[in-house]
Parts: C-alpha cells; sequence; structure tokens
C-alpha cells in the first residue's frame, strides 16, 4: 500500500469532512498521479462507483477545475479581429486569472510606442475601469506628448470617473504635459455655454480637433440592471433599451448606430466625430459581456484599434458569426 493512504470503510464517507479529504485525495490520485479509478479503488478499500462519486463531488466543488484551453493563439485572434473588424490595429492578450484589466497595458503601451508620437502629439484619455488600470500600470516614456481629457468630471467619489487624475498619471509617466479639464461633463444649457466660454476650456477642447491618439473605454450600458453604475446615469441614459454600450457617454447599438438622448446636447465632451477623426482611437476594454458594445463602438467609427484580452476578443468572434451586420 502506497505510504501516507489508508484504506476506508465506505460508511465513514457519511461524514462530510472525511468525504472533502477524501475528495481531494482521490482527486490528487487521479489526476495528478494518473491512477485509473479501478487502482484507487483498490488501494483505499472502496467500491469503483465511490471513486466516481468523490470525483464528480470533487468537480462539482471546485477542488478539480476543468479547463478547455483555447487552439487559437492571441496573434491568431489578433489578426481575426483586424480583419473581422476593420480595424486600424489590435492587440490580445493571453487571459491572466487575476486582474485582466491590468494585463492590457503592456499591448496598449506597445501601440502607443507604435503610433509615431513625437513632441507636442496630444494622447486624449477617456475615463472607466479599463482606462484606469492601464494608466496606474505604466505608460511607455513620450517625452513632451499633451495628454488631455477627453470629457468633464462627474460628482462621484468612484476611482474609475476621476479623470483629470488619469491625464496627470499619463503625463507623468510618459514625461508629457497634462491639460486638465475643469469642468462637469454634463450640466444645464446654460452652464455648459458658460463652461464653453471660459478660455481655460476653450484651450482643452480646442485640443479635440488636433488628437493623434485617444486612449478611451467602452461602458456597459445602464437599461440592464448594474448598480455599481446605475446612478450615475440619467433617467433618459437608462431608458436606452437598444444601446449596446457607450464611448465618453455617446451610446451605440450593436450595429454601430449612435443613439441620441435629451441630455446629450449638455455633455461637454468629445464628439463622436472627433473620435472618428482621430487618426488611432483605442478602446481599452475586456469581459465577454462587453462584446456588443466593443463591435457596436468599433462600427460607429468612434474607435479604430482595440486592446482586450483572448475571452473578450472570441465573445466578439462570436458574435460577429451570428450576427454578421
Amino acid at each position: 500500500m502506497q505510504k501516507g493512504i489508508t484504506t476506508l470503510k465506505e460508511p465513514l464517507l457519511q461524514d462530510p469532512a472525511t468525504t472533502r479529504a477524501m475528495m481531494h485525495m482521490v482527486a490528487k490520485l487521479h489526476y495528478q498521479s494518473d491512477m485509473s479509478q479501478v487502482d484507487i479503488a483498490k488501494k483505499l478499500g472502496v467500491s469503483t462507483a465511490t471513486i466516481s462519486r468523490l470525483l464528480t463531488k470533487a468537480r462539482a466543488a471546485g477542488i478539480v477545475r476543468i479547463e478547455v484551453i483555447e487552439l487559437t493563439s492571441p496573434e491568431e485572434i489578433t489578426a481575426d479581429l483586424i480583419a473581422r473588424l476593420g480595424l486600424k490595429t489590435a492587440a490580445v492578450v493571453e487571459s491572466p486569472p487575476g486582474n485582466v484589466l491590468s494585463a492590457l497595458n503592456a499591448p496598449l503601451a506597445s501601440l502607443l510606442q507604435q503610433a509615431d508620437l513625437v513632441s507636442g502629439s496630444v494622447v486624449g484619455i477617456g475615463w472607466g475601469r479599463a482606462v484606469r488600470e492601464v494608466t496606474l500600470s505604466g505608460l511607455p516614456r513620450l517625452p513632451g506628448v499633451m495628454t488631455v481629457a477627453l470629457n468633464g468630471g462627474m460628482q462621484q467619489a468612484a476611482a474609475h470617473f476621476q479623470i483629470n487624475e488619469f491625464v496627470r498619471q499619463a503625463a507623468e509617466q510618459m514625461e508629457g504635459t497634462p491639460h486638465f479639464l475643469h469642468a462637469p461633463y454634463i450640466s444645464s444649457s446654460v452652464l455648459r455655454d458658460a463652461f464653453l466660454c471660459d478660455p481655460g476650456v476653450q484651450q482643452i477642447t480646442s485640443l479635440w480637433d488636433k488628437l493623434d491618439v485617444a486612449i478611451v473605454g467602452v461602458g456597459l450600458t445602464h437599461h440592464a440592471p448594474h448598480p455599481s453604475e446605475t446612478s450615475t446615469a440619467t433617467p433618459d441614459e437608462q431608458a436606452l433599451s437598444h444601446a449596446a454600450g457607450d464611448v465618453l457617454r455617446h451610446y451605440v447599438t450593436e450595429q454601430g448606430e449612435v443613439l441620441h438622448w435629451e441630455g446629450e446636447q449638455r455633455m461637454i465632451a468629445a464628439s463622436p466625430d472627433q473620435l472618428r477623426q482621430t487618426p488611432l482611437c483605442i478602446g481599452v476594454a475586456a469581459t465577454a459581456e462587453k462584446a456588443a458594445g466593443i463591435i457596436g463602438a468599433v462600427r460607429s467609427g468612434m474607435i479604430n484599434a482595440l486592446v482586450t484580452d483572448i475571452k473578450t476578443a472570441q465573445a466578439i468572434l462570436d458574435r460577429l458569426v451570428t450576427d454578421p451586420e
């Protein structure tokens, strides 16, 4: 008998602690030591049926995790994404077990380095969790670039809405100059007009026509229940039932149609046309539930490059098979 293994009478398996210990032992013998269920049953003095039940329970309890590895490499799926969506460029990384958004930093840095940015180039920065994570993780050294906020701020404490902080961090890491926008992203029409008459605000908004690169997130819709996000959306935004996602609160359907809403004219943000005119507008996004929104953002022309992970990329390609437009 193998050292450390004792026979076990099947009635003892009625004890939960004993059963869990046995699930772990049987799983290690079967999956790591490559022993057959028959051999394990003989070694432990129980029936083969009991071993089968223990292995099934081990999978259900999460003791054993079976993963099917995608055969497509990140390079292959990147090429497929570019071809199917008509992107200028893209970067797809393996989906890490931890924080997937911070893993998007390296491919984003690579795209920025390939963009031939020089001193005086203008890099627009959006808001959102993905943008926050990639700026926290570090951006490449691009001395002299100007970083500029692409939309006004919001009276929210959540870290992913602190757009001027993202602008500061990006400028610090790239050794550039930050250009902050001290104005709300949405207000009354009168206040919006007043802000847009301010010379300081005009200096920032004028840079939106000179963007060389933009880094933006792709948001989830607000008509579905997302408790952490719903409080930031107006009733008109929540009513956009056909929206698949948004870029800077410009909402799109999966087919790429920009949906208009009441507050749109009161926003202080780079417009869809300004994003379309940007030579390289990089969408940074992950999670499969954003696939439809990403497709819509690309079809709308607001993003022409994408940085994501392989699971999200596969979800996008799967949707393109069922909905080729």
